[in-house]
């Protein structure tokens, strides 16, 4: 049966049906809606594996478009650690409402439903692992790209996804038009994640931040009943721009052990057998308990069968990131760059000339908002720097702006916690980009007639 012959699934701003696709053997096949049961259509989506170079490398791609339009615009979204592109369940209906624009959802290389090639390591000094580790990542985000004919978008990343954005827009410059970091892991610096002893390359890795918040009640806190609070970090309402100067404390000696010896949380569900899906209850019961009961179970399921999955890229995790969370190489050390490079596939060559940088967080997020302050400090301290030698048409180009936005009433997943809140956010910004590439484009004609 033809994908216009099935009938269109309702949708629903609560339950986003864009997600479901009832006939698994033809998942390449767009699946539509039209204009009478779908107020925003007609849409169509699907998902598919876009095949990369290389043995075993694949990206797991789900897409969301508004038939008959022109796509002026792309918003490529990445999810956290160990997690799957089908937590953004709850907003892939409300972000393609925006016309002019195109949702790509991508499962990064080694997680989710991509493929899962052996992860190694072979660099044998700190920053070279750190930078292999990103590499494995980042450079599959920049051949899916570059298979799909897109020029510049518009890069959301939560978590572990926006400490890999950033990293991919420091190292692929020119390519972005706007960059949201959804609770990055990775900003603040902390002088003994910058210092701990990584694994060796045959090692090959640990723990994962999808159940770092869970654990941490164990490690810190045995009796509280927040299950956003992580290794006692202050962020919550914090307005402070400025991190804390306070060394962290090296977290128990098990802890530290098991994250260095790879015996990853992953591992410890695979390991259990028919008692893996208990062991996952624990999570998702704790994290999903404020939704419907049938969306709860779905998530459940969904990412049992994440974890159990072959392990692959959740082995990069303790070259990224020290026992805690903390990075081994700070973005706070790297935002200013954001926007601010020079373009090597332009010749002659060009610089950038700003692009804005959101970073969200939840109210009550364990991730260091702090740490988004501060960042936002860097990156607008550097435009001044920059706007201060600029010429008139750079002056006129100039595009840069960091924010702090908080989801009111979300945790670290606010996408899903704070869901409308932060799918109406998200819409003003893709509405916002649309008119600075218009302004833009406006701007570069103008000066070439002259």
């Amino acid at each position: 049966m033809l994908a216009s012959q099935r009938e269109a699934p309702k949708v629903s701003a609560g339950t986003s049906s864009l997600s479901v696709n009832n006939d698994p053997a033809a998942l390449s096949t767009p699946v539509r809606t039209n204009s009478i049961n779908d107020p925003h259509g007609p849409r169509q989506w699907h998902s598919n594996l876009i095949q990369l170079s290389g043995k075993n490398r694949a990206l797991n791609e789900f897409s969301v478009e508004r038939v008959g339009e022109e796509v002026k615009e792309n918003l490529v979204m990445l999810h956290g650690y160990g997690a799957g592109l089908g937590f953004f369940y709850k907003n892939f209906e409300g972000l393609s409402q925006v016309p002019g624009w195109k949702i790509y959802a991508l499962d990064m290389l080694g997680m989710g439903r991509s493929t899962r090639p052996p992860f190694k390591i072979s660099a044998k000094d700190q920053a070279g692992k750190i930078s292999e580790a990103e590499n494995w990542f980042i450079d599959a985000l920049e051949e899916w790209r570059i298979l799909k004919k897109i020029d510049k978008f518009t890069l959301l990343g939560h978590s572990m996804g926006g400490y890999m954005a950033t990293a991919y827009a420091l190292k692929y410059p020119g390519h972005l038009n706007k960059l949201i970091l959804a609770s990055p892991v990775g900003i603040p610096e902390d002088p003994y994640a910058t210092h701990a002893a990584m694994p060796e390359p045959s090692d090959s890795t640990l723990a994962n931040e999808v159940t770092q918040d869970a654990e941490v009640d164990i490690v810190t806190n045995p009796t509280s009943g927040d299950n956003n609070n992580f290794l006692n970090r202050n962020g919550k309402d914090s307005k402070s721009s400025k991190p804390s100067d306070t060394p962290r404390r090296p977290l128990p000696g098990w802890f530290s052990y098991l994250w260095d010896a790879n015996i990853s949380p992953f591992s410890l569900v695979r390991w259990a057998g028919p008692l893996g899906p208990r062991l996952v209850s624990g999570w998702t019961s704790r994290r999903f308990s404020h939704l419907q009961t049938d969306e709860s179970q779905a998530l459940h399921i969904y990412a049992y069968s994440l974890f159990r999955q072959r392990g692959s890229g959740e082995y990069a995790l303790p070259y990224i990131l020290a026992p805690g969370a903390f990075a081994r190489s700070p973005l706070i050390r790297r935002v200013h760059k954001l926007g601010r490079q020079t373009i090597p596939s332009t010749q002659p060559p060009q610089k950038e000339h700003g692009y804005p940088v959101l970073f969200m967080y939840g109210q009550h997020d364990w991730m260091d908002i702090a740490g988004g302050h501060a960042a936002v400090q860097a990156c607008n301290e550097e435009k001044e720097k920059v706007l201060r030698s600029a010429s008139k048409e750079e002056k006129e180009l100039e595009n840069g702006r960091a924010e702090v936005v908080i989801i009111q009433k979300a945790g670290h997943h606010l996408y899903l916690e704070g869901w409308e809140q932060f799918n109406e956010i998200m819409r003003k910004e893709m509405r916002a980009t649309l008119k600075d590439i218009e302004k833009e484009k406006k701007i570069l004609g103008s000066a070439k007639d002259n």
